[in-house]
């Protein structure tokens, strides 16, 4: 493991869809600021955070794989959150590919980064 979580690549790019959700949740409608745009800030925050609180907790790989899990987990939640939001026309779809595109290489790193721990 690396000695420090912002070190783990994992967790940068987590912080970077975190920082990209803030804003596009300032893009929403107002009338979203207590439902949608709270839930999708709250589970892309959840993301970095399990990744570093499993890092600075591991006792394990177990824990440590754990962590990682719930983080996938929140991923999985934000991302039908964004596409919830192009379905009821409050983001296009081309404003959010990119974070998509982010969000779908940051599950298949979280999955290797799983599966390594497994293994070991």
């Amino acid at each position: 493991m690396a000695a420090f979580y912002e070190d783990l690549i994992i967790w940068q790019k987590a912080m970077d869809i975190a920082e990209k959700v803030y804003a596009l949740t300032k893009t929403l409608p107002a009338d979203e600021i207590y439902g949608l745009s709270s839930q999708m800030r709250r589970s892309a925050v959840s993301i970095p955070s399990n990744i570093a609180e499993g890092h600075a907790r591991s006792g394990s790989h177990k824990e440590f794989k754990h962590f990682l899990t719930i983080a996938k987990g929140s991923l999985a939640e934000l991302e039908t959150q964004i596409k919830l939001c192009v379905r009821v026309d409050l983001v296009s779809e081309k404003n959010v590919s990119d974070l998509l595109t982010m969000m779908h290489a940051l599950r298949r790193m979280l999955c290797v980064f799983i599966s390594k721990l497994s293994n070991t």
